[in-house]
């Protein structure tokens, strides 16, 4: 467990709730079974399952919520889950990683620590590059002292720090490494342990290095200010003749709280 150095010291929070979001799409058979799985943990306070009008219906149960938006975007149903949450911590999580109870234990460890604004976990390397596992802890000191921080890692926020940021931008693309960004500028940020895994089929179907080769080039682009519609109609091939909309992504001031204030209308369902 890591974090950043902080100017504010002291005093405790008392069982911080957990409000766990699964953004999901396509994955909805695996984001329900990730539901039901964790809503009776006493480490959980809730689910909130975010996705999108024309899925499948889920039944209600428990603590699990469910709601929806019109067009598919993580940003989106992230913020509109955060809309809909009561807990006091986010922990923003994608359907193929492994969320385990060491994971929320240790989260709701460091939540009682008032200076804490958020963060995420430690990546695991695993089968999709045996030959470098060497290389982890780089990738750990990266993360942890200036690195970009990725939904696959499990985002964590203070629920009222999430608001006063603005929540997710509006972008088709890379609005986890935006955000990430800007909550490390906004205040102390803890990268923890266990690292957490993800599936790496998709990855190793279309190919180990060939994904991570492209991954690395997009975030290189985004950060040199390639706008994240580009890069979006590129991932998906249908790349437009000439890049619009650029600037800078760390232009704060490019994105508003709006788009987070605006989902309060499409809560629900």
């Amino acid at each position: 467990m890591d974090i950043e150095t902080s100017s504010q010291q002291g005093g405790t929070l008392h069982d911080p709730r957990i409000t766990l979001i699964i953004p999901c799409w396509r994955d909805v058979a695996a984001a329900w079974e990730l539901a039901r799985r964790h809503a009776n943990s006493p480490l959980i306070f809730e689910v909130i399952i975010a996705g999108v009008r024309g899925q499948d219906a889920f039944p209600v149960e428990g603590r699990i919520k469910i709601c929806q938006v019109d067009r598919p975007g993580r940003g989106l149903q992230m913020n509109l889950g955060a809309n809909a949450a009561s807990g006091d911590m986010l922990l923003f999580h994608h359907v193929d990683s492994l969320l385990t109870d060491g994971h929320l234990r240790t989260l709701k460890e460091i939540a009682r620590a008032p200076h804490l604004v958020g963060g995420a976990f430690y990546r695991k390397f695993d089968e999709r590059h045996p030959w470098m596992l060497w290389a982890e802890p780089i990738e750990r000191w990266h993360s942890r002292t200036f690195g970009a921080l990725y939904g696959d890692q499990s985002l964590f926020v203070r629920r009222e720090h999430f608001l006063r940021m603005g929540g997710f931008a509006p972008l088709p693309l890379m609005e986890d490494v935006e955000f990430s960004l800007r909550l490390r500028r906004s205040g102390s940020i803890a990268l923890l342990d266990p690292p957490m895994s993800s599936s790496p089929a998709r990855q190793l179907e279309q190919g180990a290095w060939r994904t991570t080769i492209r991954n690395l080039l997009f975030l290189l682009l985004f950060r040199g200010g390639v706008s994240p519609e580009f890069l979006h109609a590129w991932y998906y091939r249908r790349a437009p003749k000439v890049a619009s909309n650029q600037g800078s992504p760390s232009e704060n001031n490019r994105y508003g709280a709006e788009p987070l204030h605006r989902l309060e209308e499409d809560r629900g369902t």
